[in-house]
């Protein structure tokens, strides 16, 4: 194992993202046996939540698993979990609305989801191809090889530091909506900023660690190039 000075602080990274996605399961799993007051499942918020704001067209599917949940804005389609899409839970609904805020987002051409969607082609191509580009610089010794990996793996790091806004947006319009619909009470709401934060909690810490990676391929190149 290469060990350099970032290397505490990319494990420190790496713990807080184990933690994250344990606070995300235990979270969900906690609020998923608390009813919302409103008795509506994730599909039935889903679904009411798009047709009032002009989304009829977009379909909600059931899919396998447990939190499997996503908006897929190529068949615009809104695709919930087996937890979410029976249940009358607030953390069901939690889930469901703030999937449907990404089909508003697509909607209104939230800025930050636009450019999450031009990058996502370059992202599948680099991703591939950074892992083995970093590798063959740094063991072959290959500077402009390594180089090629900082850039390849940097669009990826950039793509999920884009992806922190559009998340945290469409939690904010899920909570808004869900209280000015009726779908939960003003008293529900820290339940439900619980289970969206720490949703949100994942995402920040993928993006902590990647941009620490980032940071000390940087390092590497440098120090290999005084050298």
């Amino acid at each position: 194992m290469l060990f350099t000075p970032w290397t505490i602080l990319i494990l420190a990274a790496f713990g807080l993202t184990m933690w994250a996605q344990f606070r995300v399961k235990g979270t969900f799993s906690k609020y998923s046996e608390v009813p919302v007051s409103s008795g509506m499942t994730g599909a039935e918020a889903a679904r009411h939540l798009l047709d009032s704001n002009g989304l009829s067209h977009i379909p909600v599917e059931h899919i396998p698993g447990t939190l499997t949940d996503h908006y897929d804005p190529m068949s615009k389609t809104v695709r919930l979990s087996d937890p979410v899409y029976f249940s009358d839970s607030i953390s069901a609904v939690s889930v469901a609305c703030h999937e449907v805020g990404h089909a508003i987002q697509h909607k209104v051409d939230y800025p930050m989801l636009v450019a999450r969607h031009r990058i996502f082609p370059l992202v599948n191509l680099t991703s591939g191809v950074a892992p083995f580009l970093l590798l063959g610089g740094l063991f072959l010794k290959i500077s402009g090889l390594f180089l090629l990996g900082i850039i390849a793996f940097s669009v990826a790091v950039l793509f999920q530091v884009i992806t922190l806004p559009v998340e945290f947006n469409a939690s904010s319009r899920a909570r808004d909506l869900m209280i000015k619909m009726g779908y939960i009470r003003n008293s529900e709401e820290r339940e439900v900023k619980a289970v969206l934060g720490a949703a949100a909690l994942t995402y920040v810490a993928a993006a902590l660690m990647s941009v620490l990676q980032l940071l000390e391929y940087i390092w590497l190149f440098k120090r290999d190039s005084d050298d």
